[in-house]
């Protein structure tokens, strides 16, 4: 019997599609709560996805890629961001409790198996929660491979991306004094966690800006300054990871362990001119994963709306949609 056979066997989607939307809060332990909501068809196909920063929270915007009449779609904020509790909270906030979340959520919802879709650090989490739980995913899809290794983040924050990028790049570095700026990343946790709620605006909007300028293909090197409190969360948990190293045991821990969801079908959709998260992870990925397709984006970087990015993975799904149901 081959793996989509049994798939299709663990799968039974023959109802009607139903009108669904649901959202809660579910408590996690720790002090923290996780909002939850779940929209398309309540017996159809379900997918979770997980966003990206660490700190990103979901949107709506995220459910356009599933069908709402053959997928129960499942979107869900992280600890301390979105409409998560409490907000922009580090405390008990690490990869494993995250992981840990996701199997609350999934037995809360009564799930035996989903799919696992995520970029950019959402794919980060999508492929560690798969090797965590491998009996609990049936496909995975992802966009923007980060791989959460020290090379990934010496690029993007320790100048290579900013040899691209000049412009934003000195508006990075601008609240540094020179003598720290080796190491930007520990810069910028001791002002995003100085106790100085002002401070930490500031330098959380300054952090947030230098990402947000790479997003997209089309920038021209500047980016929207959003609302501070969202801007201080994002970059006080993505720095508050970064600094840990993604609370992996070693350095490149997901490749390393790519055997364990080997016999998983995935989906890799990579712009090909991400400044943020550099094709090479996605070929990484790719080239130990046998069961996985990488389909490289033509004129493409790293934002989830990229027209190209995104006509890719409603093609995966719908191509999934197909293959899961009987």
């Amino acid at each position: 019997m081959d793996k989509h056979t049994d798939q299709k066997r663990a799968v039974h989607y023959l109802y009607p599609p139903l009108d669904s939307f649901d959202q809660r809060m579910i408590e996690v332990g720790q002090g923290h709560k996780i909002y939850v909501e779940q929209s398309g068809n309540p017996r159809g196909i379900p997918v979770v996805v997980c966003h990206g920063g660490p700190g990103g929270g979901s949107s709506p915007a995220m459910r356009r890629y599933f069908d709402p009449k053959i997928y129960r779609i499942i979107l869900f904020d992280q600890r301390g961001c979105g409409r998560s509790q409490p907000h922009a909270s580090c405390e008990d906030n690490t990869t494993w409790h995250l992981v840990a979340d996701m199997e609350i959520i999934r037995r809360q919802l009564e799930i035996e198996h989903w799919v696992v879709f995520g970029g950019s650090w959402g794919a980060t989490l999508s492929l560690i929660y798969a090797q965590t739980h491998p009996e609990r995913v049936m496909q995975i899809v992802l966009r923007g491979v980060f791989l959460m290794t020290k090379s990934e983040l010496n690029w993007f924050y320790g100048g290579g991306a900013g040899r691209f990028w000049p412009e934003p790049w000195a508006k990075f570095v601008a609240p540094i004094p020179q003598s720290e700026r080796d190491d930007m990343i520990a810069a910028y946790n001791a002002r995003l966690f100085s106790g100085d709620k002002a401070e930490e605006t500031r330098l959380g909007r300054s952090w947030s800006a230098w990402e947000n300028a790479l997003a997209s293909i089309h920038s021209n090197g500047t980016s929207v300054e959003g609302p501070g409190d969202y801007a201080r969360a994002f970059a006080r948990l993505e720095n508050h990871y970064f600094t840990h190293g993604g609370f992996l045991d070693f350095d490149g821990q997901i490749l390393a362990n790519i055997g364990r969801i080997s016999h998983i079908p995935g989906v890799i959709v990579q712009g090909r001119y991400d400044m943020i998260c550099p094709p090479a992870s996605a070929w990484k990925l790719s080239e130990l994963w046998p069961n996985a397709e990488l389909i490289m984006v033509r004129n493409a970087g790293h934002a989830l709306s990229e027209p190209g990015i995104s006509a890719e993975l409603v093609l995966a799904m719908n191509r999934i949609a197909k293959e899961l149901l009987p």
